[in-house]
């Protein structure tokens, strides 16, 4: 019963501090979500964090631009006829003009982007991660804001 709490309060944290780096305010805001999938290399978007996520964005207004290698097509049919969130191709595709970069699921081809092509997709160049993925330091030598969880910046 506590470890479920704990996770459900990350999860809060989580889109609290997206919402705090907006000012508040997530209307009219695009956010860009990497994963979407229970844990990697599965398709099961049960009990997703992403779920969560996705759902306090566009209660305050805001859309979802999201990719995931896959677990989209449940994705689709979970958000059947909701068009507040679009489903990218590829991850890239994923940032076209988002406002910042959620990273939900620790999914291996999101551990080596390309720092410079997410920073020219991006509105802002900003990184909430949810799963420290990344060493702050070169996420910061690239021009990007990093936010990950639990950690120093």
């Amino acid at each position: 019963m506590f470890v479920i709490r704990v996770n459900q309060l990350q999860r809060e944290w989580f889109f609290e501090k997206i919402k705090k780096y907006f000012s508040g305010s997530l209307a009219g805001k695009k956010i860009a979500l990497w994963g979407i999938s229970f844990k990697p290399n599965t398709d099961d978007i049960r009990e997703a964090p992403s779920l969560y996520l996705a759902e306090e964005i566009i209660k305050s207004g805001g859309t979802i631009s999201a990719y995931d290698p896959e677990a989209i097509s449940n994705a689709k049919q979970y958000y059947r006829g909701n068009n507040s969130i679009v489903f990218a191709g590829n991850m890239y595709e994923c940032l076209d003009k988002a406002d910042a970069l959620a990273i939900v699921t620790e999914w291996n081809i999101f551990r080596t982007p390309d720092f410079e092509k997410i920073k020219s997709l991006l509105n802002n160049p900003v990184i909430f991660d949810g799963r420290n993925l990344f060493e702050p330091a070169l996420v910061k030598e690239n021009g990007l804001q990093y936010f990950p969880v639990g950690r120093k910046v």
